[in-house]
């Protein structure tokens, strides 16, 4: 890139999601594009090019959705970068939120990183991740604050406090060759916040000496107004400590640490000693504890097994689990099936949260479990102030384009739906339409001399599904046989085969799992054995090949389960070429048969001398 423009790969072209006018890649644009983040929530990934740096904007992963069978992760495809790892590049972290650190330690597997710069309590959460990946000693992770300052070849960044649900968040400002680019992270207006305040005057002087793109947090697009401060809900817990007489289990988000030290210092004022469930939440009051963020001394903590021995007014449980999450400390509560903790008549459960778009559901089954069990149990409604958002609102999304006044705005980090708001929002603030750029991800932005442009280049920019910690990602292909199997179940065909005489050595066997209720189909397996023995009997009448018989097993065993059953289940053909292995398999087929017969007829003597002694004894006693 520093001797010629972008040479477009086919499979990188691509239509840009607005209908703008293409700009060609020159050899002095700097680039800006998004691998995650747009059109969803999580897996924020955004990237700076210019010649042989890349600067890196936060690397997130998102939580796979319900019809993601058995992955665990989704993380942006990082072949773009791959592809240009002799380049230089830097990775900077906005905050400590998993769709904004997530992905470092997929990222890098495969990705080199010459350092990675976060702020004070995201660095303790990332080298947390790193020492269980076992990657500590070979990142340079460096820590920053508002007044640090990183300083590239091509780029220079600096840093302004923004407020969010958790402590050390940053917005930054990147100046590039081609101009000023401000990305906020997520962040919020409170006027009378827990913990620092935002920079409002640096945010305004930005806007005084010129930012030519805003790249702006979308997620609460479509909420009015302000959002509630945080002191709000600080004294709403307060207020219920004090009047419940009973145990007290709060669930919230374990990475909410502010919301998470208001629970505790309000459960020390009123008397409470606190356990801790969950091992996310354990974690962040470990390195909450340790960074200063959350004072309180250990005499305040209970241990598991001391919950029995003390009463129920002075014990506070804060726990996983208030988005509905199976295996979550909440939802094993409410099932019942925690180890430590059986719930009561008189306890009464707080959610300070409000559930994610989707897991309402979830939600909704734990809180009617816990009403089963006889807790109280306590939501956010319009009668209580028990959650607020960590996310900017309409009014505060205002507030930031009128301190930051950009000549070109990109809404980020939110579904399409949110980004379409904002940009409404933007528009209402008196930027230009077509100054507003609603990108999806892999889309590419031009900066070049001030101005913004949509380039006609376009990266790769797909999910990968994370089973594990295999980063190699799943293929549609395995979640499509996932999700058959959940539906429809499986088949398998034995068959058993002489390949040197090209005969069939026995009628094929067909094994049903999660199909049919084998007892009760016993008829219909018996006729597909038929079916599929006489098409292979017809198939290897002439010179065949293993691939053949498979597809042969499958193209006639498919239709037919099919038109009997209505549904369509994994049939998978297993061939068994081998006289000697079937010789086997019938010596031992036979050896189980003789012993049955062994054990029927012993069973068979037993039962007649049996009969004979009661019988003597019925005349006796006659």
């Amino acid at each position: 890139m520093n001797s010629q423009p972008h040479s477009l790969a086919p499979q990188e072209l691509g239509s840009f999601r607005n209908e703008y006018n293409k700009t060609t890649v020159e050899k002095n644009d700097t680039l800006l594009y998004a691998m995650g983040g747009l059109g969803e929530i999580g897996k924020n990934t955004y990237c700076f090019e210019h010649g042989n740096e890349i600067l890196i904007v936060d690397a997130g992963v998102r939580f796979p959705e319900d019809n993601l069978l058995g992955v665990d992760y989704v993380i942006p495809d990082y072949t773009h970068l791959v592809k240009h790892n002799r380049k230089r590049k830097v990775l900077i972290i906005t905050h400590g939120h998993e769709d904004h650190i997530g992905g470092i330690p997929f990222l890098l597997r495969s990705v080199n990183i010459e350092a990675i710069y976060a702020p004070r309590f995201a660095s303790a959460l990332i080298r947390k991740k790193l020492e269980e990946h076992r990657m500590v000693k070979n990142v340079k992770l460096i820590e920053i604050d508002d007044r640090s300052s990183v300083n590239m070849k091509h780029f220079t960044v600096g840093f302004f406090n923004t407020i969010h649900s958790i402590p050390d968040s940053l917005g930054i400002l990147i100046n590039t060759p081609n101009g000023r680019v401000v990305e906020t992270g997520d962040f919020k207006f409170d006027l009378t916040p827990l913990g620092l305040n935002a920079d409002y005057q640096v945010m305004a002087y930005m806007g005084q000496i010129g930012v030519d793109l805003l790249m702006s947090d979308s997620t609460n697009s479509g909420v009015e107004d302000f959002s509630i401060s945080e002191k709000k809900v600080a004294q709403e817990i307060l207020d219920i400590m004090r009047k419940t007489n009973g145990r007290l289990i709060v669930a919230t988000f374990a990475s909410n640490v502010l919301r998470v030290a208001q629970i505790l210092e309000a459960a020390v004022k009123c008397g409470r000693k606190v356990c801790i469930f969950g091992r996310s939440m354990e974690n962040v009051v470990t390195i909450g504890r340790k960074m200063g963020n959350i004072n309180i001394g250990e005499e305040h903590f209970l241990a598991p097994e001391e919950l029995n021995h003390t009463p129920s007014n002075k014990i506070c449980i804060v726990c996983t689990g208030s988005q509905g999450e199976p295996l979550a400390a909440l939802s094993r509560i409410a099932s019942g099936t925690h180890r430590w903790i059986k719930l009561i008549p008189g306890d009464t459960v707080v959610f300070s949260s409000s559930p994610i778009p989707g897991n309402g559901a979830s939600v909704n089954q734990v809180v009617n479990k816990l009403f089963r069990a006889g807790a109280n149990v306590l939501t956010k409604s319009v009668l209580n102030n028990l959650h607020t958002t960590g996310h900017a609102s309409q009014e505060e999304q205002k507030l930031m384009l009128q301190l930051i006044k950009p000549k070109y705005f990109m809404p980020v980090h939110g579904e399409y739906k949110m980004l379409v708001q904002h940009k409404n929002t933007a528009i209402e603030t008196g930027i230009p339409p077509e100054n507003i750029f609603t990108c999806a991800n892999g889309d590419v932005l031009i900066l070049r001399d001030h101005q913004v442009f949509p380039s006609s280049w376009r990266i790769q920019a797909d999910d990968i599904y994370v089973d594990g910690n295999d980063i190699s990602g799943l293929s549609t292909a395995v979640l499509k046989d996932r999700k058959i199997l959940a539906n429809n179940g499986l088949v398998s065909v034995v068959i058993a085969i002489d390949s040197k005489e090209n005969k069939i050595l026995m009628k094929p066997v067909i094994v049903s799992r999660g199909f049919v209720f084998i007892k009760d189909s016993q008829s219909l397996l018996k006729e597909a054995e038929n079916i599929v023995h006489q098409a292979l009997k017809e198939k290897m009448a002439q010179r065949t090949t293993f691939g053949e018989l498979k597809n042969c097993v499958r193209s006639t065993l498919e239709p037919f389960l099919y038109n009997k059953t209505h549904r369509n289940p994994i049939v998978i053909p297993v061939i068994i070429n081998s006289k000697s292995t079937m010789a086997q398999i019938e010596a031992i087929r036979a050896q189980k048969m003789s012993a049955k017969e062994k054990s029927a007829g012993e069973n068979t003597k037993a039962k007649k001398e049996n009969k004979k002694p009661r019988s003597s004894a019925g005349k006796a006693a006659q």
